[in-house]
């Protein structure tokens, strides 16, 4: 039987931080148009797949009213055949959750928190424009353990103005709430936002520290990279995730959305006024065999785990080493690759320069 993951957008958020470039903003009187328009997206989506995971991001889902959040559980539970172990997911932030929401995530069928804590140190926390402060996060934590028992903490590092030191204190500090997951990402300076006009990027040599050290002391105390930028506790990989970077279907549901549907790649229209009128769909794409190829070996070099010969020949009834054998065999020879029988892995040298072994299947 078909598998199906589904992604829900809420793009409201109590404020833009300074770094953010996602589809996101801070527009609450929007809000019951925007869930009229989003509900009628998904009823009027028909699959005979099964559920295997349900996303809700935003934005900050956690803003808005729990009852909303509710609704949209109580629809998506009608429509589709979800499974018996479908992981369901919410993004949430610190300052935005009480005992009664998380109640009701939790009575809506929501297993799963993902927690943008991104730094516990409070100098790091207002220059990045969060809404909260080092104490926030840690009692939003203690809350949200009263009713979940797996939980993601993502963080950010090399922040201008970061040290080694602070980031250890931090990580530390998360690693002694037992979080299920972590998510560790290096902050991109993107162009558009404030922090594009104010700084600079960290020093690439601070930047790769950061990350050893993050990835080092995550495995010493449990949690096993299976991704680039994510850890975590046996059996508690975000499986939501896992399906982006193996290729799997997934149909996304909002303003910018994306949808991979066999071949087709779909987006949603960023435009506000056009998805409130009903307008979803605004780019539609048919990947040919190359491209499906291309996308897989690049999504799954991410994984730990790497690609299986065997898994790309029962997708394309084709040998990989046949179709990438010359590209796999250059990055080989420069230590970023490593190939084993019929598996292809990143080496750690590798995930550092992993858009080098990427630009190639580009």
């Amino acid at each position: 039987m078909k598998t199906l993951s589904l992604y829900i957008h809420l793009p409201f958020c109590i404020k833009k931080c300074a770094y953010c470039d996602f589809l996101s903003f801070p527009r609450f009187e929007l809000l019951r148009d925007y869930m009229s328009a989003l509900k009628q997206e998904i009823s009027a989506f028909e699959t005979k797949s099964e559920i295997m995971s349900v996303f809700i991001g935003g934005g900050t889902p956690s803003a808005v009213s729990a009852d909303n959040i509710y609704d949209i559980m109580q629809l998506i539970a009608r429509k589709f055949r979800l499974a018996d172990n479908c992981e369901i997911t919410i993004e949430a932030n610190p300052g935005t959750l009480n005992n009664d929401k998380l109640k009701i995530y939790k009575n809506s069928g929501i297993n799963r928190l993902s927690m943008g804590i991104q730094s516990l140190d409070n100098k790091m926390l207002s220059a990045l424009g969060r809404i909260h402060d080092s104490g926030t996060a840690l009692k939003s934590y203690e809350l949200a353990r009263k009713y979940f028992d797996n939980i993601n903490t993502d963080l950010m590092f090399a922040l201008p103005g970061q040290s080694l030191e602070i980031w250890l204190d931090t990580l530390k500090n998360i690693i002694a709430l037992n979080p299920e997951h972590i998510s560790a990402y290096s902050l991109i300076i993107e162009e558009g936002t404030p922090f594009y006009e104010k700084y600079e990027p960290v020093d690439e040599i601070l930047d790769r520290e950061m990350y050893y050290l993050a990835r080092d002391m995550l495995e010493e105390n449990g949690y096993r990279q299976y991704e680039i930028s994510n850890f975590a506790k046996p059996d508690h990989e975000c499986r939501h995730n896992l399906v982006y970077w193996k290729g799997g279907d997934y149909k996304g549901f909002g303003i910018g959305a994306a949808s991979l549907w066999g071949n087709e790649r779909l987006k949603n229209t960023e435009n506000i006024g056009k998805y409130l009128s009903g307008v979803t769909v605004a780019e539609r794409t048919v990947l040919d065999q190359t491209e499906q190829m291309q996308e897989f070996v690049m999504l799954g070099l991410r994984c730990t785990k790497g690609i299986e010969s065997e898994d790309f020949y029962t997708r394309f009834g084709e040998n990989i080493f046949e179709r990438f054998g010359e590209i796999f065999k250059k990055h080989e020879n420069t230590g970023l690759l490593e190939i084993s029988g019929g598996n292809i892995r990143l080496t750690k040298k590798g995930v550092d320069l992993s858009n080098m072994v990427f630009v190639d299947f580009v």
